[in-house]
């Protein structure tokens, strides 16, 4: 589905002097690594949680993988397809989706949202209609639909999202901080749609997440990114016994014991 190879991306940004004139005439320039030589494989039907700090590269390769950037050099494959290519056919089968910006159109119900989706992706009526009441019953949210967005609260709206992002079941879904700014309760409900959307669709997922929580309860792979470089790839068990500084032990007696002697 997915295949990375030695991917790197450098942005080339200005450096601003004091001086406009010398600034103007004699331009500095520097390059900053936010992707270094990283390389992983995704199969289908996997739900991967790609972490970090801030600054990290987690963003910067989602944008890639959805042909949003061109990396600077490496391989990057998707659904067969360089993503950067845009072909109708590879946009078609993905969806990214950011918590922290919307697509949705503000003064209008979400709906009106759903059907500017369907006709960008050419989705048909009885395609469109399915997917609607499936996901709306997912998330429990069919009194929202006809509601201007502008009247929805952060979790109603991120539901929204989600409709819109995935009105045309993509194969591939690229999750960025989706439950960033939301109560404990809806980040709860959205954790509960994917696990349940992943299921049912089967469609792989890369998430990226500040909060461990989202990737405890949704991935079972793990990706550590940091600066640039992927400093591990495995599974969710494996680096919280190896990194752990808590170790639970459990002990069954044949015989009851006495609690004050145990407390002595």
């Amino acid at each position: 589905m997915i295949t990375v190879n030695n991917l790197t991306k450098i942005y080339i940004t200005q450096v601003k002097g004091r001086n406009f004139l010398t600034d103007l005439f004699n331009r500095q320039y520097k390059e900053t690594v936010a992707l270094n030589k990283i390389s992983f494989e995704i199969k289908e039907n996997e739900l991967v949680g790609l972490i970090g700090p801030n600054g990290a590269g987690k963003t910067t390769t989602l944008k890639i993988l959805s042909g949003i950037l061109y990396a600077t050099s490496g391989v990057c494959q998707v659904l067969g397809m360089t993503p950067f290519d845009k072909k109708p056919r590879f946009l078609k089968q993905i969806s990214f989706i950011m918590g922290s910006r919307n697509q949705l159109l503000w003064d209008l119900p979400a709906s009106d949202t759903f059907f500017l989706n369907k006709e960008i992706y050419d989705v048909d009526d009885k395609s469109f209609n399915k997917t609607v009441d499936e996901l709306s019953n997912l998330l429990d949210c069919q009194n929202l639909l006809d509601k201007p967005v502008k009247t929805l609260s952060l979790g109603e709206r991120m539901k929204m999202e989600l409709i819109a992002g995935l009105i045309h079941n993509p194969k591939i879904i690229f999750f960025d901080e989706p439950t960033i700014g939301l109560d404990i309760f809806s980040q709860e409900v959205i954790r509960d749609f994917i696990k349940r959307y992943q299921k049912h669709y089967r469609a792989s997922i890369i998430l990226t997440s500040h909060y461990m929580e989202d990737v405890k309860r949704l991935a079972e792979r793990l990706i550590v990114i940091n600066k640039g470089r992927i400093l591990y790839d495995g599974s969710l068990k494996e680096i919280v016994e190896k990194y752990s500084t808590e170790k639970y032990v459990t002990v069954t007696l044949e015989t009851e014991v006495d609690q004050k002697k145990i407390s002595a």
